[in-house]
């Protein structure tokens, strides 16, 4: 990946996380000036160990291949399996293991039980969210559950939702945590998705980021028996000790 060194200084946060997964190669007036790379030894931002970001994509990949939004949506139109999007990649979703499931059943649990009667609604998964880059990048994700605030006046007339949600949840296991960590933590940033919540099973502890202007404004992790609270909406908390039984 390219980008301009006055682009890096701007959003630092967002391209030290990238280059887990890639070299970002600086330019200025054109011309190649330095590169950003991973360090081995390192622990990156996300909170991810080494093995964790060293990961090859290909591993989650559908064949290993890039396709176009067209040939995506033609693979998936009259399937059952769960697929995503992003950045011209395909991803096939595994059936997520017992660990996951646990926690997803309780944190839903409580997101439902805190929005009744509010205008926000959580969804969970599977659940399409089409996020736009720009209108030649078009990504589809399944986030293990959304917050969706203008659900009725995004909906088209397929009944699929266009919008935004304000906040996302990802529950990492072996198969997307370098996805989850990496990749959709810059979709969710690039697409104006106010707060997502990246939950760890295996460490039982969950980070909380909150995106401005499309960096990262602030993260926070909690673990052992601490609440965590959202940025957001006020009052929205989960004991770690709930979701981790």
């Amino acid at each position: 990946m390219k980008v301009n060194s006055t682009e890096l200084q701007n959003n630092f946060g967002k391209y030290l996380m990238l280059a887990a997964q890639e070299d970002i190669i600086i330019t200025r007036n054109g011309m190649e000036i330095a590169k950003l790379s991973a360090f081995k030894d390192a622990v990156s931002d996300c909170g991810a160990t080494p093995d964790m970001v060293m990961e090859k994509a290909e591993n989650y990949g559908y064949g290993g291949r890039k396709a176009t939004y067209q040939e995506f949506l033609e693979l998936t139109k009259d399937t059952e399996e769960r697929y995503e999007y992003i950045d011209g990649e395909i991803y096939l979703l595994a059936s997520p293991k017992t660990a996951h499931q646990r926690a997803l059943t309780e944190l839903f649990g409580m997101f439902y039980n805190w929005f009744q009667g509010k205008k926000c609604i959580p969804l969970v998964a599977p659940y399409d969210i089409t996020l736009k880059r720009n209108p030649e990048n078009i990504n589809v994700v399944q986030p293990d559950i959304m917050v969706i605030c203008d659900l009725e006046e995004k909906l088209d007339e397929r009944d699929y939702y266009q919008g935004v949600p304000t906040l996302v949840v990802e529950i990492l296991s072996e198969g997307t945590r370098s996805k989850d960590l990496i990749k959709k933590l810059d979709l969710y940033m690039s697409c104006d998705v106010g707060e997502y919540w990246i939950v760890n099973p295996i460490n039982r502890e969950v980070t909380v980021y909150i995106f401005a202007d499309q960096n990262i404004s602030n993260n926070i992790t909690y673990k052992k028996s601490e609440v965590v609270q959202s940025h957001i909406f006020t009052g929205l908390s989960a004991q770690l000790d709930g979701i981790f039984k």
